[in-house]
């Protein structure tokens, strides 16, 4: 039986999951999911109202992410996702969802990424979140064997770089 080859950048908002995601998409041939797409309308709506995600509104944003990552790699051997993924019990049920998938957990200093956000126009996700974003986020343990984390100091070029090395991925799944 062939194993999916599920990948989901994490991250706080703003650290550069969608850009990293696309890039190890390309690399893999494999399809990318914008996780925000993901989100039922609710949870954009307060969102872009500055308005905190909690436990109960993620849930089923996330069982559908997942649902939807197995579907499309079924059908092409992987997928790779732009997911923030911020708590261990929401890495854990996408684990559990995909059946097994790595992460790389995009890390870096809460100042740099509030520029980031705050010079992009086109997101829904007001700066003013960041904060609850670094309070929701638990960094892994090491029982988190599927995870590596990346930091973003360096320009994206190098932080695609570095995620394809700590990786170390074949580029196929494992039959």
């Amino acid at each position: 039986m062939r194993t999916l080859d599920i990948i989901i950048v994490a991250g706080v908002s703003g650290c550069g999951k969608s850009t990293v995601a696309k890039a190890l998409a390309a690399t893999t041939g494999y399809p990318f999911l914008e996780g925000d797409e993901y989100h039922p309308a609710e949870n954009v709506t307060a969102m872009a109202a500055g308005t905190p995600l909690t436990d109960e509104m993620r849930w089923p944003w996330l069982r559908n992410l997942a649902a939807s990552a197995v579907e499309k790699a079924n059908r092409a051997g992987g997928a790779v996702i732009s997911c923030s993924a911020l708590k261990r019990a929401y890495r854990d049920l996408l684990r559990a969802q995909t059946g097994g998938c790595r992460f790389v957990m995009l890390t870096g200093d809460r100042d740099l990424i509030y520029e980031r956000m705050s010079a992009r126009a086109d997101h829904y996700m007001p700066p003013t979140l960041l904060d609850s974003q670094f309070a929701d986020l638990e960094g892994p343990d090491a029982t988190e064997t599927d995870l590596i984390e990346v930091a973003i100091d360096g320009s994206s070029a190098q932080v695609i770089k570095q995620a394809h090395i700590m990786l170390n991925f074949d580029l196929h799944p494992k039959e």
